[in-house]
This record gives C-alpha cells, sequence and structure tokens, in this order.
C-alpha cells in the first residue's frame, strides 16, 4: 500500500468551526497533524490545549516560529478573516480560509488586490467534496448527461450551493444576472444546533428563491431558514443535460437515439444491518464503474467530516507542491459575489447584474 504523506497545519480561531479540524485531527492521526492554534487569551489557550493536546500561542508569530506547518487554516469571524490571511501571506505561509473569504464585495475586492496574486490562498469549500456530489459532479463531466444547462439546487445556503452550482454546469467567472425574491411562511422548526427544542409550534420561516442565468446555462436557487437541520425540509437536487437529467442519485439518459434508459447511483455503505465490516461508506457506484471512492475508508466518518479532511489533504498536497490547488481564493470571491448578488435581489426586488472581476483574469 502506497503510503500518505502527513498533512502538518496550523489554526487560527478556537471556535467551533476550529473545532471540526481539531476533530479530524483527532481522527486520522496518521494523515494529520495540528502545529499549534492561536487563540486570544492565554485563558482559552489553555481550555484548548487541555482538551486537544495541542501547544496554542496567541499570535501567527509564535505560532509559526514554533514549527513551520504545510500550511494554516484561518477560522475566525468573516471581518477578521481578511486581515489574519493578509498576514500570513506576508510571512509567505500558504493559507486555507473559512467560507467566506470576507464579508462583502468591497471586502472581496480588497482582499484579492492584496494577495490575489500571491497564489498563496484557498478557501475550504467543502460541498463539491462531500461523496454524493463528487459522485454526481463525476457523472456529469463523463458526459452521461451530454452537456449540462441547468442545475436546480435545494439543500444548503448562497456560497455554498453556488460552488455547486458552478461546479456542475461548469461555469467559470462569466457575468451572471441574478432574479431573487423570499417568501414567509409557517413551518414548524424543532432542531437547530442546540438540539431538539420540543416546541413543535409552526415559526414564521423566509425561503428565498432565486434564478442565476449564466447566458446559455442557469441555476435555481431553493434555501429555506434553518434547512440544514430541519428535518421537515428534504434535499433536492437536479441537473438537466442535453441528453439527460439526473435528480438526487436517479439518472436518465439517451444511449441511441429511441433508447432511454434509467441508472442510480448507488452507496456502499457498511455497517448496516447484518453486515459486520463496522460502520463506514466504501464507495459510491454509477452502473458498473466506481464514481468515487472514500479516501479515508475505515474512519467511520459523516459526509460533511469526510469532505471536510479531504480538502484539508488536498490543501496539504497542494501546499507541499504534490497536487493541484483545491479551491482557489478566485473560485471562493466568485461563488460569494453571486450570493451577494442573491441577497442584493431580494432587498431591492430587481435583477442584479455581476460584472467580471479582477479575478476572473
Amino acid at each position: 500500500m502506497t503510503s500518505v504523506a502527513q498533512t502538518r497545519f496550523g489554526i487560527v480561531g478556537s471556535g467551533w468551526r476550529g473545532e471540526f479540524f481539531l476533530r479530524l485531527a483527532r481522527l486520522l492521526p496518521d494523515r494529520m497533524r495540528v502545529t499549534g492554534v492561536v487563540t486570544r487569551t492565554e485563558s482559552r489557550g489553555a481550555e484548548v490545549a487541555a482538551e486537544w493536546g495541542v501547544p496554542t500561542f496567541r499570535t501567527t508569530v509564535e505560532l509559526l516560529a514554533h514549527e513551520r506547518p504545510d500550511f494554516v487554516i484561518v477560522s475566525v469571524p468573516w471581518p477578521v478573516t481578511p486581515d489574519v490571511t493578509r498576514e500570513l501571506v506576508a510571512a509567505g505561509v500558504p493559507v486555507l480560509a473559512e467560507t467566506p473569504p470576507a464579508s462583502d464585495l468591497a471586502g472581496l475586492r480588497s482582499l484579492w488586490a492584496d494577495v490575489g496574486g500571491s497564489g498563496l490562498v484557498q478557501v475550504a469549500e467543502q460541498y463539491l467534496l462531500m461523496p454524493g456530489h463528487a459522485a454526481r459532479l463525476a457523472v456529469v463531466r463523463a458526459g452521461v448527461l451530454g452537456e449540462p444547462t441547468s442545475v436546480q439546487i435545494s439543500s444548503t445556503h448562497l456560497y455554498h450551493a453556488v460552488s455547486l452550482i458552478r461546479g456542475l454546469l461548469g461555469v467559470g467567472h462569466e457575468s451572471a444576472e441574478v432574479s431573487a425574491r423570499a417568501f414567509v411562511a409557517p413551518l414548524a422548526n424543532p432542531l437547530s444546533p442546540a438540539g431538539w427544542s420540543g416546541d413543535d409550534t409552526p415559526q414564521q420561516l423566509s425561503t428565498t428563491l432565486a434564478t442565476i442565468d449564466f447566458g446559455g446555462r442557469m441555476g435555481l436557487y431553493d434555501f429555506t431558514d434553518n434547512q440544514w437541520w430541519n428535518p421537515l425540509r428534504t434535499r433536492r437536487l437536479v441537473v438537466r443535460g442535453s441528453l439527460g437529467e439526473l435528480v438526487d442519485d436517479r439518472v436518465v439518459r439517451l444511449v441511441d437515439p429511441t433508447t432511454p434508459v434509467e441508472s442510480s447511483l448507488s452507496r456502499r455503505q457498511t455497517g448496516l444491518d447484518l453486515n459486520l465490516e463496522g460502520l463506514d461508506l466504501k464507495h459510491i457506484s454509477f452502473d458498473a464503474d466506481v464514481v468515487y471512492r472514500n479516501p479515508f475508508v475505515g474512519s467511520g466518518m459523516s459526509d460533511d467530516d469526510i469532505a471536510v479532511a479531504d480538502i484539508v489533504a488536498r490543501t496539504g498536497a497542494w501546499a507541499r507542491e504534490e497536487g493541484p490547488a483545491p479551491y482557489p481564493l478566485a473560485e471562493a470571491c466568485q461563488d460569494h459575489l453571486i450570493s451577494l448578488a442573491i441577497e442584493e435581489s431580494v432587498r431591492t426586488g430587481r435583477p442584479v447584474v455581476t460584472d467580471a472581476e479582477a479575478w476572473a483574469g
């Protein structure tokens, strides 16, 4: 078996998002190691050190002086992310910034002007690496549907959804026209990050619908407040192409001019019923082809954890010049540019046309 290099990374920030990466390093000690965590106070640093067994520092200078990592994850509040990213790039350190890399359009433009040319910044946009989405992307890129022409998504919000739409359509940084509206309706909302509330009283929750016209290709965005957690709203993904359509895990397409056929994406998920191999995702297949293999077989991780671990591992390989850039800053800027246009269209009630920005070059 070919050995895989261990990815060494530092973290700036000790909130709940930063703890995702600490937890993955604990789950995958042969694949990942945290060189240190930057916290604002010594007291918080002591808590992190006690809980996770990693050294902590007050500044990035101290972090880098202790041990030079492959890259540093910036996991701080939105307004702070650009400043920390600039600081690390100035030190010549590769960065994996949390999404979005800046909070507004002015912030995106300023950040790009300062660090875009460095080639040192990736962004932790993991949705296209989630096993199901990665398998769907493989089917689309294999030409099974012909030319992809539209994506409809009701799953996650704003820049994450835009990332999926752009990735599945193969859209770059061209101009787009966004038309969006929000509608309020009653819906029970019994589950949140805080847990089950025990309350099934319908609340007034907002649903945002948006069309994104890329000129010949389009995206349809549909998101309800707290849809990530609400068990009363399912996820849906539709990719339409010139020769067929993918709906979640089902595919219909032409194999010759008079023969439409249906197939499905199939997960090999062990540990269910009487399977004794342990709870784990092995792979996803389409007809006779394996279109996705879990890079962390044996870990028993959720799909989201697999995707986050994957972007960390890919960033490590990129930083060591052993692999391609997983999600460059330009892609994340474009995702957030369109998500900001969705919000602006909702706010103004008018279509918003995005321009080609500096990162499009």
